[in-house]
This record gives C-alpha cells, sequence and structure tokens, in this order.
C-alpha cells in the first residue's frame, strides 16, 4: 500500500484536500477495474513506459503513479533515466519495505537515448531468483547482421507461488514514423527469436521454466510485421491483451505482454475469459481538461507565453501531462500461480 503519512507536509489545506480527492478517485477507478490481489492464488503483472522517468516529476505526479503501480504485483518500467531518482522517490512512496526493484545500466548512445530498464516487484509475493542479466547478441545473431539492440532487452528469472519464469523486458527502437520501419521489426524479431531458441534449450534440460516477453515493442495496429514477427516464434498474446490499446489516444498498441510456457497442461496460467487484462487510462481521473488552472503556473513560461488559450490547453493535454504521468498507459495481465491441487492430483496418479 502506498505511503499517505507524508501528505501532511502539504501545508495547504484546500491544495492537500484536492489531491487527497484525486487520491480517492483513483483508487475507486482502480477498484472497479483492477482484480484485487490475492495472497497466493494470482499475480498481477504490467509493463508501463513511463516517459522520461527522471527526478522530473512534481510530488503529486508521483502519488498517482506511485498509486498505480501499487496495484500490480510485479511491473516493468521503460524509460527510467539514468540517475534513477524519479525511480526511488516512486519506490518509497509505494512503501519501500515491500517493494524492491532492479535495474539496468545505461543505455548509451543517441538511440539508447540514456535509458534504463526496470523491474519492480512486491517482496510479499515475488522473489527474485538471483538471475539477471541484459541480451547480449552473438555475431553470428546481430541485427541486419551487424547491430546490437539499440535499448538492451533485460532478462531477470523471477518466481510467485508455483510459477517460475524468465522476464524479458525491452523498449524496442522506434526509428520512424513507419509502421512496420524495418529495424522495429527487425529488432521484434531477433529478441523472439533468440528467447525462443533459449526456451528450447532448456526445455531439452527439463527446466520447468516459463518465458514472458513484455514491454514497448512500438507495435501500431495488431496486424502489422511488427506484431507477427512478435508472434512468429512461438510467443502466444492472450486476446484480452491485444484488444487494448496503449496510447492517449486509444489508437495504437505500443505495449505488449506475450508467453512461451511450459508448465503441466492443467495448469493454466491464463484462461481468457476467466482471467483479466486490461490497459488502465488515468486520464478518466487525473489531470482532466478541466483541471488545467491548478498547474498552469507549473507551467514554462517561455513555452506558454505567446500561445493562444486553446493552444495553451492542447500543450496541457498533449504535453505537459505526459511529462507527469505518462504518453503510455500501463498494461497489465492476472495470472494464475497456485496449483497445489493440479500437482496433488498428478502424484495421486503416480505408480511410484
Amino acid at each position: 500500500m502506498p505511503a499517505y503519512v507524508s501528505l501532511r507536509n502539504i501545508e495547504d489545506l484546500a491544495e492537500r484536500g484536492r489531491v487527497i480527492d484525486k487520491l480517492l478517485a483513483l483508487r475507486a477507478q482502480l477498484d472497479r477495474e483492477i482484480p484485487a490481489k490475492t495472497a497466493t492464488d494470482t499475480l498481477l503483472l504490467a509493463t508501463w513506459n513511463i516517459r522520461s522517468f527522471g527526478d522530473n516529476r512534481t510530488e503529486e505526479s508521483l502519488r498517482y503513479i506511485a498509486e498505480i503501480a501499487s496495484r500490480f504485483d510485479l511491473i516493468a518500467i521503460q524509460e527510467v533515466a539514468s540517475e534513477m531518482e524519479g525511480l526511488k522517490k516512486l519506490v518509497a512512496l509505494m512503501g519501500h519495505h515491500s517493494w524492491d526493484y532492479i535495474v539496468t545500466d545505461v543505455t548509451e548512445g543517441g538511440a539508447g537515448n540514456g535509458e534504463r530498464l526496470a523491474f519492480v516487484y512486491n517482496t510479499n509475493k515475488v522473489f527474485f531468483r538471483n538471475m539477471a542479466g541484459e541480451l547480449v547478441l552473438p555475431k553470428d545473431k546481430l541485427i541486419k547482421e551487424e547491430l546490437q539492440f539499440a535499448r538492451t532487452p533485460f532478462t531477470v528469472a523471477f518466481q510467485a507461488g508455483w510459477f517460475k519464469f524468465i522476464l524479458t523486458t525491452v523498449h524496442i527502437l522506434y526509428k520512424s514514423a513507419k509502421k512496420e520501419d524495418p529495424w522495429r521489426v527487425a529488432e521484434i524479431d531477433t529478441v523472439a527469436e533468440f528467447l525462443n531458441k533459449r526456451a528450447e534449450k532448456e526445455r531439452k534440460r527439463k527446466e520447468d521454466e516459463s518465458y514472458i516477453l513484455l514491454g514497448d515493442f512500438n507495435i501500431f495496429n495488431q496486424g502489422d510485421a511488427t506484431m507477427k514477427a512478435l508472434e512468429q516464434h512461438s510467443f502466444h498474446i492472450p486476446d484480452a491483451i491485444k484488444e487494448h490499446p496503449t496510447d492517449l489516444g486509444g489508437t495504437k498498441y505500443y505495449d505488449q505482454i506475450a508467453f512461451k510456457l511450459k508448465i503441466d497442461p492443467k495448469m493454466t496460467v491464463f484462461s481468457e475469459g476467466n482471467q483479466q487484462a486490461g490497459s488502465f487510462d488515468f486520464t478518466k481521473t487525473v489531470y482532466l481538461p478541466e483541471d488545467m488552472d491548478y498547474y498552469k503556473h507549473l507551467f514554462p513560461e517561455k513555452t506558454v507565453k505567446n500561445m493562444t488559450q486553446q493552444k495553451i490547453e492542447e500543450y496541457y493535454l498533449g504535453s505537459w501531462r505526459t511529462f507527469q504521468m505518462s504518453d503510455h498507459l500501463p498494461l497489465w495481465i492476472e495470472l494464475k500461480i497456485d496449483f497445489s491441487n493440479q500437482y496433488l492430483e498428478r502424484v495421486k496418479k503416480e505408480k511410484r
């Protein structure tokens, strides 16, 4: 549960009341749209590209992000800034005694944009299985025979309940505004193929780990070559994930969660219709159009100096609030992780 004690530090009582009202409204929306957490039955897994996530948010915005992020058990975050101050403040607001995080080193270079990838997880539900690394391609597997990933994918081993899994998060190169940019297709194809081959090797060694690939793939539409590149290497995307766009305009399918499962057929991790998934649209509750007057004093004077009222409103909704929250919506899925009954039934049938 997020830490609320520091709300008392807001000396202006009217401002404190306004922020608390927004938190209450956000909590009510989360209660309506996100399943309740369970102690052992399910895992709520999410991915969220938090735009240019450095020490550049107001405390109010961080509180809203913490409220959302803490509703999940494990969340992959893309675009974490090199200095990590924003991430550290976020985890503290989420309740640092129950939460921990793992991050990559900084990805240097123009395409890397000085970003990190991160996993934030609830230590009461999820534990780190002592394996983490960034995917580095061998010479004969380079993208288009010449390059590594622009932002190196991050792979970590976790376990929640009975479910052991290798979780890989990506932030695929955008490159150009073309919906099927060849470099983007090549990066997605390469990471999916690489992980599929690794999973098959482990299958032969009778390892019982499943693979989950998630993050920002910069996929525009469901039928694009980018989506096909992700799915053609035995990774499955549930329909309940596919149908949810994750941009604020509700037209792009940038973010995805894909599965390659190794588990007893009777141990269903996700069942369409019986479990839930979706994207969470925080713009229904926080930083509404009618809220702009509360924040105008925070707009850079040079930016809005000569703008008309309409342009200022467009700036507030299309730019300013995306750097306070994000230009992506979090994407989430509910997974089943307790297979005690199935295991006992299997043991009962064993002859020795």
